[in-house]
């Protein structure tokens, strides 16, 4: 566990140095490559999940990757703002000409369609329905104790399997609140991300 803990500290760090040490071009669309990929996993990790504790560590994983795509937001505006017009990255001028396709104001309405989308409908959406899960499983962690413990004295469970219950009661009480920390922490970012593209344009 330590060892896992010491790979996250170096993580974070050297994601947090990517945004202060410039990149290549070439790097950066390699970066943004590897973290739409990264989403896409993480996407059909979470559709094939029956029980939220099959992937506990998802909190940790959402603020790490949602860290690495604030860097690569902070990296990508640094060579646009310096280079302007020689800027060569293949990812960002691709998927504008895919999008724009030579008219700006279409462009324009596109980019707010979507900025709605993200902030209004699915940032502020996920950041709400985490609040409330975490609010009820809080609320539902002594009645569900009490029930383990009524179980246990009338001979229905062992000791061992009392102890296991709580445990899973226990950590489905703190994904859930991790998930509510998370979301916040997210919505920070689409708010960011916003901020950025319009320096951008």
């Amino acid at each position: 566990m330590k060892y896992i803990d010491i790979v996250v500290a170096i993580l974070i760090v050297s994601l947090i140095l990517l945004m202060i040490i410039p990149i290549p071009d070439r790097m950066l669309d390699f970066f943004q490559l590897l973290n739409i990929s990264l989403s896409m996993i993480i996407l059909f990790s979470t559709m094939y999940v029956k029980h939220a504790l099959e992937l506990s560590s998802f909190p940790t994983i959402l603020l790490i990757v949602t860290l690495f795509r604030l860097s690569l937001n902070v990296a990508s505006t640094r060579l646009i703002l310096l280079e302007g017009k020689n800027f060569q990255g293949k990812v960002i001028r691709t998927f504008g000409q895919f999008v724009v396709r030579g008219d700006y104001i279409v462009g324009l309405i596109i980019f707010l369609i979507l900025v709605i989308i993200q902030f209004i409908v699915i940032t502020r959406g996920a950041e709400r329905i985490a609040e409330v899960a975490a609010r009820f499983t809080l609320d539902a962690m002594p009645g569900k104790q009490m029930s383990v413990d009524a179980d246990l004295n009338a001979g229905l469970i062992t000791e061992e399997e009392a102890r296991r219950r709580r445990e899973e009661i226990r950590r489905e009480a703190d994904f859930y609140g991790a998930m509510d920390g998370a979301s916040k922490f997210v919505r920070g970012d689409a708010i960011a991300s916003i901020i950025i593209v319009f320096v951008n344009i």
